[in-house]
């Protein structure tokens, strides 16, 4: 059967079983909408939560980013791997204790103010919604290469989707949906990797394998350093980034994943607050299965794909070459009419294009592995992609329904309007998620990556000062908050204006060295120091507020969160 077929019959049913999971799953109430009735066991919670984090940029991107960018591209494996140790031990438990299961709701009742949360409930729709850019896009991609259908049409077609589950099962649904997507996302980006590891080295396990030697002694690293440096890049294992760069980017990775209210909201999905801690274990465990195979997956496809396309005929191309042709994620114009591919670093003298997101995509069919393995892995990007973008539906519909309507303008509201408005919210925050998947401000890991930086620059602050310092109050949350999303706005447009405005260079190229995907920690630092200002030059927060600061630090082992 042809790649296209398989593809139709694995995702086919993929989406089959995502769909069927959310009719038997069904929310009938606010609570199993937003925190799906707070009774997922912690091994599942885990599965979700993982799959929840591990977005396309994981999946999609990742690797193909480490596969181009070589040792600098282990910012973003430490920065998410780092992030997420900091947000399951820092931030989650303390959250889960107080007992809000919306960022803005705890923001608004930590700060005591309605307008703290309103801010709070800006902020996580530019996070959710700048995140969710790139899932949509990574859906678009394997639409586009794998069924054959334009890019748009397939971030229709994922939007389609993610609406049906996500507005129907809400949090309930879409966690029992996660389990699933986790299974098939792993399973198809491990079942590659394995096979690819034994192919080249012999080795079936593919972190040992790109440490390995290949049939002529030579080891692996070693080779791809050398063809790299044939063809003028960099040494694959030397870094070109400055330091302070690789620190900013790392740092704001790492407490971006602190700040991502999809990911905290799992936290009150589980029954005690002892609970919330065990899923957070699961899920680094499963995390890590990916996380730790990335780079094999990267160092595999990079030495195949030089080999398979450098200094050779255009005319002997594999047929993915040219279907990635017809997707126009790869693009040769040959400048000296040889018909010979030249790939190389010089842009004056290089004829090949190549998108870094098609990287995992056609990394099995760079190999040769079998037509079922090449539409295994496509399932396996869709379901990492559509994961993540329903946990960021359900935040965008829970700030509007919940933070917004029923907390701001109407408290009145019923439990079935609020269901109602929230299901409203998401069905419209999925319409803007696809314009932003089909006009995307950067590939899948930099989109999501300024994502990162906005949460580091807008949440994080006013969270882990609101866990831990008494005197924090509503007039430093909500200026910190401000000033920090402001400047990380402002300075990833001016960053980035050649792709957002189309002029030919970016207006800033950095900041004191540091790049828009790095900024964020900036506008973190200038979030803290405002907040830190402004608290202790207004009145302190009344003694219940500081009493509650002082409680929710005091363990409760396995007791159940008391706030509701």
């Amino acid at each position: 059967m042809t790649v296209q077929l398989w593809t139709i019959i694995i995702v086919g049913i993929s989406f089959a079983i995502y769909i069927g999971i959310a009719i038997w799953s069904r929310a009938s109430s606010t609570n199993e909408f937003y925190v799906a009735g707070g009774g997922v066991p912690p091994i599942m919670n885990g599965m979700a939560t993982a799959a929840d984090w591990m977005s396309a940029a994981s999946f999609i991107s990742m690797a193909g980013l480490i596969s181009f960018s070589g040792y600098d591209g282990s910012v973003y494996l430490m920065g998410w791997t780092g992030g997420y140790v900091l947000l399951a031990f820092l931030v989650a438990p303390y959250l889960r204790k107080f007992g809000k299961f919306t960022i803005p709701d705890f923001i608004g009742e930590r700060y005591y103010s309605q307008q703290a949360r309103i801010v709070a409930v800006i902020c996580a729709l530019f996070v959710s919604f700048t995140y969710i850019a790139g899932q949509m896009r990574g859906v678009g991609i394997v639409f586009s290469r794998f069924l054959e259908l334009p890019v748009n049409l397939g971030v229709i077609l994922g939007m389609a989707i993610v609406f049906i589950y996500a507005v129907l099962g809400g949090m309930k649904g879409i966690t029992y949906t996660q389990v699933a997507q986790y299974v098939v996302l792993i399973f198809a980006f491990m079942v590659p990797a394995i096979f690819i590891s034994i192919m080249m080295t012999g080795n079936p396990i593919p972190q040992l394998g790109m440490g390995s030697t290949l049939a002529d002694g030579t080891y692996l690293l070693d080779k791809l350093d050398g063809l790299n440096e044939e063809l003028g890049f960099a040494a694959y294992t030397s870094g070109s980034k400055p330091m302070i760069d690789v620190l900013a980017i790392t740092a704001a990775l790492m407490i971006g994943t602190a700040g991502l209210p999809h990911v905290i909201v799992r936290f009150f999905t589980v029954p005690k607050v002892r609970d919330a801690r065990t899923s957070a274990g699961w899920a680094l465990v499963f995390i890590a299965i990916l996380y730790t195979t990335a780079p094999s997956v990267a160092v595999f496809v990079r030495t195949n794909l030089i080999e398979t396309v450098s200094n050779k005929s255009y005319a002997d191309m594999p047929l993915w070459f040219s279907k990635w042709e017809d997707a126009e994620l790869i693009k040769y114009e040959d400048k000296n009419g040889d018909g010979i591919i030249q790939y190389v670093k010089d842009p004056k003298v290089n004829e090949l294009t190549i998108d870094k997101d098609i990287m995992v995509l056609a990394n099995p069919e760079i190999a040769r592995l079998p037509a079922w393995v090449i539409a295994l892995v496509a399932a396996g990007g869709l379901a990492a992609a559509l994961s993540t973008a329903a946990g960021l539906l359900l935040v965008i519909s829970s700030a509007i329904s919940h933070d917004l309507l029923k907390k701001a303008i109407r408290p009145d509201i019923s439990e079935k309007g609020e269901l109602l408005a929230a299901r409203i919210a998401a069905g419209v925050a999925v319409v803007f998620a696809g314009l932003l998947g089909i006009y995307p401000p950067g590939f899948v890991a930099q989109v999501v990556a300024f994502a990162f930086g906005l949460a580091a620059a807008s949440f994080f602050p006013a969270i882990v000062l609101g866990i831990f310092d008494r005197r924090m109050n509503r007039q430093g949350a909500v200026a910190g908050m401000l000033t920090g999303l402001g400047f990380t706005i402002v300075m990833i447009l001016l960053m980035r204006s050649d792709k957002l405005f189309g002029t030919e260079e970016p207006i800033i190229k950095d900041f004191m060295k540091i790049s828009a995907e790095g900024i964020g920690i900036i506008g973190m630092f200038i979030n803290a120091a405002v907040s830190l200002i402004i608290s202790r030059i207004t009145p302190p927060p009344p003694d219940e507020i500081q009493q509650l600061v002082e409680d929710i630090r005091v363990p409760s082992g396995a007791g159940e969160a008391v706030r509701h």
